[in-house]
């Protein structure tokens, strides 16, 4: 049959997205982009946040008109939302024909076939040893899900309540990953998961973050590994010292703190302090010099005071982070803090997003400025002809997330080949220079 898979919500629901594509081109079905000759729609869904809950429903409700419109015959939902509100969205959402669980994607060619609503097995089940991937975001890049589930328990985070306890991907079936996808000609590896520095604990009794990265970077054809997800009270000296010595992996870390103030950060379940991010920063910048270091904020925390934003702000000043995003609250049923008192007023919330945001262009901006004139490596991703420029990202900028440095050169350039650039301009998010022969 003839078969449409969209997948929405983060870089990991995408992993589980591309093992679905493979699954079901092994099994002889052909992959559509065109959702009108369409026979079988998968919606890869996510929960995590209100807004990623309506975009799901939403797309939902879109793909199941095309049974009237279109040659639709069955509309599969999968991932985050099936596993959260299986009961409601087959109650409420009539056009579906059959749902699987936030971890069931190795089910999803017998979800075409069968006559059962549902396929959804506890939250703790894994698929593992499956190696037929279609690989969407371009042949020179791909992510490497290590890890599914969480055991932090934060208590704003619906994750733990929807993808189960953290369970690590055994070290030889990612390496098997790792060098198919190097074969078959990626260059760039980002390693993912709901926290990756945790990576071996539960399988091997020790943090095997590092030994996994030793492993990797003697993979013939990557040329850069990428670490996202790096929770702070967890990264290593080891991690550190693997992260200076080994040169494919690029140096930046994605190190999502969510706050600075102790008050909040205990409210939250997080398990770090301010003095403790201070340090953690200060050695890291100390042991690799030229680390590019992002994160990731949450403003209007239950209870949180124009005072600790304040100190939130002075914090940001201090640590000049090189890249930095920050999402306002949403209170999610069936977490901790939903039922918190003294929940922030959505347009106080959001006004100190934009504090935080203005506040993060000016750093970047500085940043980036001080990057002019020097000679950076860049992988090449694409050509904007209307502009007759080049795009790419520096070892500085994870894809989708981060900015981008726009390259003139007088040569045609390969997207997914590597090219020194030296940089002539910078501004709040990206980088303009030329190409060095």
């Amino acid at each position: 049959m003839k078969v449409l898979l969209i997948s929405l919500g983060c870089d990991k629901n995408l992993v589980d997205s591309e093992v679905m594509l493979g699954l079901l081109h092994k099994a002889g079905h052909e992959i559509t982009n065109d959702e009108q000759e369409a026979e079988v729609i998968v919606i890869n869904t996510c929960s995590f946040i209100k807004d990623a809950k309506e975009e799901s429903i939403d797309t939902i409700i879109e793909m199941g008109q095309l049974k009237q419109t279109g040659r639709l015959k069955k509309l599969i939902v999968a991932g985050c939302l099936s596993q959260r509100y299986q009961d409601e969205i087959l109650k409420e959402l009539p056009e579906i024909d059959t749902i699987i669980g936030s971890t069931n994607y190795d089910k999803i060619v017998e979800a075409i076939g069968t006559s059962e609503k549902a396929i959804v097995d506890d939250i703790h089940y894994m698929p593992t040893g499956i190696f037929d991937r279609i690989v969407t975001t371009g042949s020179y890049m791909a992510y490497l899900k290590i890890a599914e589930g969480c055991n932090k328990m934060c208590t704003y985070c619906i994750i733990p309540y929807i993808r189960g306890r953290y369970r690590s991907i055994p070290m030889e079936d990612l390496l098997r990953s790792a060098e198919r996808l190097a074969k078959d000609g990626v260059k760039e590896l980002v390693l993912v998961a709901q926290e990756t520095t945790l990576y071996g604990f539960d399988l091997y009794g020790k943090k095997m973050l590092p030994e996994l990265l030793r492993k990797l970077c003697q993979i013939d054809g990557l040329e850069w590994i990428r670490l996202l997800y790096c929770y702070p009270e967890e990264i290593t000296d080891e991690l550190i010292d693997v992260m200076a010595v080994e040169e494919k992996i690029c140096h930046y870390l994605d190190i999502p703190i969510q706050h600075s103030e102790d008050a909040i950060l205990k409210k939250m379940g997080r398990r770090t302090d301010r003095k403790s991010l201070i340090e953690l920063i200060a050695k890291l910048r100390e042991k690799i010099p030229d680390i590019a270091l992002r994160t990731s904020l949450i403003a209007g925390f239950p209870g949180e005071t124009q005072e600790q934003h304040d100190a939130l702000m002075d914090f940001i000043d201090e640590c000049e982070f090189d890249r930095l995003g920050v999402f306002t609250y949403s209170p999610e049923e069936g977490t901790p803090a939903a039922s918190f008192p003294n929940q922030v007023d959505a347009e106080v919330a959001e006004g100190w997003r934009e504090d935080i945001m203005l506040l993060q262009q000016e750093i970047s901006y500085e940043r980036n400025q001080k990057m002019t004139g020097s000679v950076i490596r860049v992988l090449i991703e694409g050509y904007l002809p209307e502009d007759d420029v080049y795009v790419g990202r520096s070892y500085k900028d994870a894809p989708s997330v981060d900015g981008m440095v726009f390259v003139h050169a007088d040569r045609e350039l390969m997207s997914g080949t590597f090219v020194d650039v030296k940089i002539t301009e910078g501004n709040e998010y990206d980088l303009t220079g030329e190409i060095v022969e």
